[in-house]
C-alpha cells in the first residue's frame, strides 16, 4: 500500500456513520482513529494528533460545537482541521460553525466521494503549515 495521506480523528456517536466514515477515509489511504462523542475526542486528540477531526454536531456528553470551540481554543489543538459533520442544515447552524473555526462544514446525508475530498484537500493543507 502508499503512503498515508495523513491522520483522521472520526467523531459520531451513532456507530454505523462513524464506521461508514472510517472505512472510506481507510480504503483512500487515511489512517483513522475513532472517538463516540465530544469528551472522547479531546481525551485522545493529544495522543492521536489527527490532521483532520470529522466531528458530528449532535452528540451526548458533550456535542460537536463545544468540542470545537475547545479544540480551536487549545493552543496545542487550534491547528486541527476540523470538518462538521451534521444533519443540521440551517444557515445560523452553518454560520455558528465558521464562526467557531470550523474547516468544513458537510450535511448529512452527505457523499463520501465529497467527504473524502474535503479531508483530503484539509490534510494536505494541514501538513503545508509545518
Amino acid at each position: 500500500m502508499g503512503e498515508v495521506l495523513g491522520k483522521v480523528l472520526v467523531v459520531d456517536d451513532d456507530e454505523v456513520i462513524r464506521q461508514l466514515i472510517a472505512v472510506n477515509l481507510n480504503l483512500e489511504g487515511f489512517e483513522v482513529s475513532t472517538a463516540t462523542d465530544g469528551q472522547d475526542c479531546l481525551d485522545r486528540v493529544l495522543d492521536v494528533m489527527p490532521d483532520v477531526i470529522t466531528l458530528d454536531v449532535m452528540m451526548p456528553f458533550l456535542d460537536g460545537w463545544t468540542t470545537a470551540h475547545r479544540l480551536r481554543t487549545e493552543e496545542a489543538t487550534s491547528h486541527i482541521k476540523v470538518v462538521l459533520i451534521t444533519a443540521r442544515a440551517q444557515d445560523d447552524d452553518r454560520t455558528r460553525g465558521l464562526g467557531i473555526g470550523v474547516d468544513a462544514y458537510l450535511t448529512k446525508p452527505f457523499d463520501p466521494a465529497e467527504l473524502i475530498e474535503v479531508v483530503r484537500d484539509l490534510a494536505v493543507r494541514g501538513r503545508g503549515r509545518s
